[in-house]
C-alpha cells in the first residue's frame, strides 16, 4: 500500500488521494490514520465495489482513477494524461500497463493497441488494458457506479458501461500503470466457488451488454465476434461444475453467430468440430476425474 499511495504523490496537478480501508484488523487503518496528505475512510468489510463507490461519493476532483493497494502508477503519468485530456477535452485517456512480480520486477510491458471501436475493443476484440492504467473524466461516472452484484468483475463492467457512452477518448503513449502479479496463493486468483461465481458473474455482464446494445440497434458483427472470443472459454470455465449451463451458453454462442467454429487447435479442436461441445466435455471431466484418481496434477 505504501507505495500504491506513493505512486499518487508529486504531482504538477493537484491529486486528492482517498483510501478506503475495508475493514482491517492488521494495522493498516492506524497506519493510515497517521499519514499526512490523504484522506481516509473506513468500512466493515464491505468489499471493493462498495469501498470504491464511498470514496467516488466525496471525490472533489475534476477527474478520478482507480487503484488497487499492490498495484502503483507509473512515474508522470498522472501528469501526462491529465494534460492529454485538458488539451483534448477528452472524457477518457487510456494507456497501456506493465506486469510486475511481487519484488517489483517488470514481468511484460503491453502497450495500449488503438482500435476504432471502444466498444468492440472492450468487449474482446484485443487486449483491453486495465481500467487502473485510465484516467476518467468525473462527470463520465456519474451513474456508472461499481456494481456489487458483478463484484468479482466490476472494473469489467464499469469500463463496458462507460463505452456504451462513447466517450471521447485520448491514448497515453506509455505503461500507465504498474500491475502487480502475485502467486496463486493471493485473492487475485479466486478458487472453488468463488470462481464459479465470477464466471457466471462474467456471462451476466455479457448478457446485460449485448441487451442493452442489441436494443440499440448496435450490436453488429464484429461486436458479436468480439464478444464470442470471451464466451466460449467462460462456457468450457462453467461447464466443469454445471455441464448444462454451459450448454446454454454454446447455444447462445451460435445463435450470436452462427458460423462460431472453436479456436482450439489439433485434437481439441478436432472433437469440439466432430462430436460436439456436451461430449467433449464429458470427456474432459473423465480426464480430470481419472487424473485426480492417479494422482496427477
Amino acid at each position: 500500500m505504501p507505495g500504491a499511495i506513493d505512486s499518487c504523490r508529486n504531482t504538477a496537478c493537484q491529486t486528492e488521494i482517498i483510501v478506503v480501508d475495508d475493514g482491517s484488523t492488521d494495522g493498516t487503518w492506524e497506519w493510515l490514520t497517521a499519514q499526512t496528505g490523504l484522506i481516509v475512510l473506513r468500512q466493515e468489510n464491505l468489499g471493493k465495489c462498495w469501498a470504491v463507490n464511498k470514496a467516488f461519493g466525496i471525490a472533489g476532483g475534476k477527474y478520478v482513477r482507480f487503484l488497487d493497494s499492490d498495484d502503483q502508477l507509473s512515474p508522470g503519468a498522472i501528469d501526462e494524461q491529465f494534460n492529454l485530456s485538458e488539451t483534448h477535452d477528452s472524457d477518457l485517456v487510456v494507456s497501456g500497463y506493465e506486469l510486475i512480480d511481487e519484488a517489483g520486477k517488470s514481468l511484460r510491458k503491453q502497450q495500449w493497441i488503438a482500435c476504432d471501436d471502444f466498444t468492440a475493443h472492450q468487449l474482446g476484440e484485443c487486449d483491453g488494458s486495465h481500467y487502473s492504467a485510465f484516467l476518467f473524466k468525473k462527470r463520465l461516472l456519474s451513474d456508472i457506479p461499481h456494481r456489487p452484484d458483478y463484484a468479482y468483475r466490476d472494473d469489467r463492467m464499469l469500463i463496458l458501461e462507460v463505452a456504451l457512452n462513447s466517450p471521447k477518448i485520448s491514448t497515453h503513449g506509455g505503461y500507465a500503470l504498474k500491475h502487480r502479479v502475485h502467486g496463486n496463493h493471493r485473492l487475485q486468483f479466486t478458487t472453488g466457488l468463488q470462481q464459479q461465481v465470477q464466471n457466471f458473474q462474467h456471462l451476466n455482464i455479457y448478457k446485460h451488454i449485448l441487451q442493452r446494445l442489441d436494443n440499440r440497434g448496435e450490436l453488429d458483427t464484429r461486436r458479436i465476434a468480439a464478444s464470442v472470443k470471451i464466451l466460449w472459454p467462460i462456457a468450457h470455465w462453467i461447464a466443469i461444475h454445471h455441464p448444462d449451463e454451459a450448454i446454454g451458453v454454446v447455444k447462445w454462442i451460435y445463435q450470436l453467430k452462427p458460423d462460431f467454429k472453436a479456436p482450439e487447435k489439433g485434437v481439441l479442436g478436432l472433437l469440439y468440430s466432430k462430436i460436439g461441445f456436451d461430449k467433449t466435455e464429458r470427456l474432459l471431466r473423465f480426464r480430470r476425474n481419472l487424473r485426480k484418481v492417479i494422482g496427477l496434477k
